[in-house]
């Protein structure tokens, strides 16, 4: 990869927990959250939501000696809060992800025998886990059409008119899988996470060199009050 260029090999492929090893799902799932931690079971993996930003690059910097100690949710859930905080102290508030990992571990292998649920009620019963994280893991460990709405997916299905006036990422979710079609909702989180990040940015959206502004409603709005002054 050139310098300068996104690594954007996690996007855009859905996997079925069983069917890929641990650590190749958690490759395919790095990226996919703002607000992350990582918790690992042998049939699939779980980064769930601790509501405190960590960059990619950090994460990826962390994940590998994590999960060489712990590869599976059974040697996480035997592990002391401590060991799990050496590992990970150089993300934001580590003390509360050690208590999460440790806490959602000992819940995947005490009340699923190991496994990761695939019922979004239940995913959100594990320490640290919201329905944002939970849509995650269904829609690309289990392949299933779940819609995450993090900061991007709101922002963004706002301004192209995907969603109208939706107040929440609930009714932005509802409104998102009114619209598109099922078989499109796993690769339609992706395409509007990557597309939030590199174009549509929250502060200075590239407007100009994004292939899709003339379907835009934000563009449509800026441009024609440009055009009045």
């Amino acid at each position: 990869m050139q310098e300068g260029e996104q690594d954007t090999s996690c996007y855009g492929t859905s996997y079925h927990a069983g069917h890929v090893g641990t650590h190749s799902v958690l490759e395919q799932v790095v990226g996919l959250v703002v607000f992350k931690s990582y918790v690992v079971g042998h049939t699939g993996c779980i980064r769930y939501s601790t509501h405190t930003r960590v960059t990619d690059k950090r994460v990826n910097q962390v994940t590998p000696q994590l999960f060489a100690h712990f590869p599976d949710s059974k040697t996480m859930a035997a592990a002391s809060e401590e060991e799990i905080f050496n590992l990970i102290s150089s993300v934001s508030y580590p003390n509360s992800k050690s208590r999460y990992l440790k806490g959602a571990a000992q819940a995947i292998e005490n009340l699923y025998g190991g496994a990761i649920p695939d019922d979004i009620d239940q995913l959100q019963q594990l320490p640290g886990v919201g329905r944002k994280t939970a849509n995650v893991i269904l829609s690309v460990v289990y392949g299933e059409a779940a819609m995450a709405v993090d900061t991007h997916v709101f922002r963004v299905a706002n301004r192209l008119g995907l969603t109208t006036n939706s107040k929440t990422p609930l009714a932005t979710e509802k409104e998102l899988l009114r619209y598109i079609p099922q078989e499109q909702v796993p690769r339609a989180h992706h395409w509007l996470i990557l597309h939030g990040r590199y174009v549509c940015q929250a502060r200075k959206p590239q407007c100009t060199g994004c292939g899709i502004s003339q379907y835009c409603k934000y563009f449509t709005a800026k441009t024609k009050k440009t055009g009045q002054k």
